[in-house]
């Protein structure tokens, strides 16, 4: 029987889509515990890509015990809520929308005394969300210090490092505003590792980074001499550190990890099996230059094909992370697009074998696309010439003329990317 490699990817994306619901656990982690009464106020405070969906859920288990809340959420966020006021924010370059959302926040949690709860919501774009330029560095040096970091290819982990070192709130500095009130932070993991300290350049968490590490970012991508005057001085000078592991004031501070893409990985291998696919979970933890990683996948792909390596056919490979992409063309696309493209080039001729990546939260990059398919026929099937497309991150313009491209509109959720192998 041959089987439908593009229905099938599809239902499994959208199974591990499906499973990073952030309403559920939200609602979950909320509900399971029993000292909610005892606060005298509760603040609900955060941001990100997921911000509306969590702040709904929030509402409907604490309802009038919410004493006043913002969340920074994405432009196009469609969630309503009663108590708290969601504001769409820039992403992924920060905006002055970002600069009030993250005052207010500093301002409610500044606000909450030792008898309070400072409930934090974070997932995937908080950092972009709520910026918060430290004086004198403007948001426009901030905008310009993000769009260089983004261009050369750094990692979120890195880029973190260099945007809590320029912040007032990231990096534990929101716990530390907080003080003495209680703070319980729920996130839905965006990054490699699911380390709290990254997830949202940890607001509410310990920082294990530091200003001579931020420094060596710039430095490794030979950015020192580029990112504005203000942040070089900041960086360079080094006083006022965030908040390190050990600091006192963590002993009030709970941070839970409420969804993950490792946890999405399950799921959609599970449903494969149910497909009846033999199925291998390949790695929660990709990263590093998108191109590469594509490679590995279409040489995995062809390893199934010719000698039933690592599982034998119908064959479904699952994996996740977060790769990036070093821009060096003016087309139009995102990482999971490109990554797409780059399988395509590897796996041309390959016969019954289809390669899919998309982001968890529908978004790929500055597109309405969540990512693309691409089987043995795509490079065959087009017009463009793949590699002159590569050449030019022009991955949307390619996919979209094929019609593979993965179109889902946004999610409510972000848990980072999945990628797909499939042999029939």
């Amino acid at each position: 029987m041959r089987r439908n490699l593009r229905r099938d990817a599809r239902a499994i994306f959208k199974a591990a889509v499906t499973a990073a619901n952030p309403a559920a656990m939200v609602e979950a982690a909320l509900r399971s515990r029993r000292d909610l009464n005892r606060y005298e106020r509760i603040f609900i405070v955060g941001g990100g890509k997921a911000g509306g969906t969590m702040a709904r859920a929030a509402e409907r288990v604490l309802g009038s015990k919410i004493t006043a809340g913002c969340i920074a959420v994405k432009d196009g966020d469609p969630a309503k809520s009663r108590r708290i006021d969601l504001r769409p924010c820039g992403h992924p370059v920060p905006d002055e929308r970002g600069v009030a959302a993250a005052t207010r926040i500093a301002g409610l949690c500044a606000n909450a005394g030792a008898k309070d709860l400072v409930l934090c919501l974070l997932s995937g774009g908080a950092s972009a969300l709520l910026p918060a330029p430290v004086a004198p560095i403007s948001l426009a040096e901030k905008q310009e210090t993000t769009k260089l970091l983004l261009a050369c290819g750094a990692t979120i982990h890195e880029i973190n490092a260099v945007r809590k070192h320029i912040s007032a709130i990231k990096g534990g500095q929101l716990a530390k505003l907080a003080a003495p009130a209680r703070v319980l932070t729920l996130a839905l993991s965006d990054v490699v590792g699911d380390q709290l300290d990254v997830i949202g350049s940890g607001p509410t968490a310990p920082d294990a980074s530091t200003f001579a590490g931020a420094l060596a970012v710039l430095d490794r991508y030979d950015l020192r001499a580029h990112v504005p005057a203000t942040v070089r001085a900041r960086l360079e000078q080094g006083t006022n550190e965030t908040p390190k592991p050990g600091d006192p004031l963590f002993r009030h501070v709970e941070n839970l990890i409420v969804g993950s893409n490792q946890k999405s990985l399950e799921v959609a291998a599970a449903k494969a099996k149910a497909l009846g696919y033999k199925t291998l979970i390949l790695a929660s933890t990709f990263e590093g230059e998108t191109r590469d990683v594509a490679r590995t996948h279409a040489a995995i792909a062809r390893q199934i094909r010719l000698h039933g390596q690592p599982v034998r056919t119908p064959a479904c490979i699952v994996s996740g992370g977060e790769t990036t992409v070093t821009i060096r063309g003016k087309g139009k696309g995102g990482r999971n697009q490109e990554f797409a493209l780059a399988a395509a080039i590897d796996i041309s001729g390959l016969g019954d074998t289809l390669i899919l990546s998309a982001g968890t939260d529908g978004t790929d990059g500055p597109t309405d696309a969540a990512g693309a398919i691409a089987d043995g026929e795509t490079c065959g099937r087009s017009e463009v010439d793949a590699s002159q497309a590569l050449a030019k991150n022009d991955s949307y313009s390619f996919f979209e003329k094929l019609g593979d491209l993965v179109i889902t509109g946004s999610t409510g959720t972000n848990v980072m990317d999945v990628h797909l192998i499939l042999v029939g």
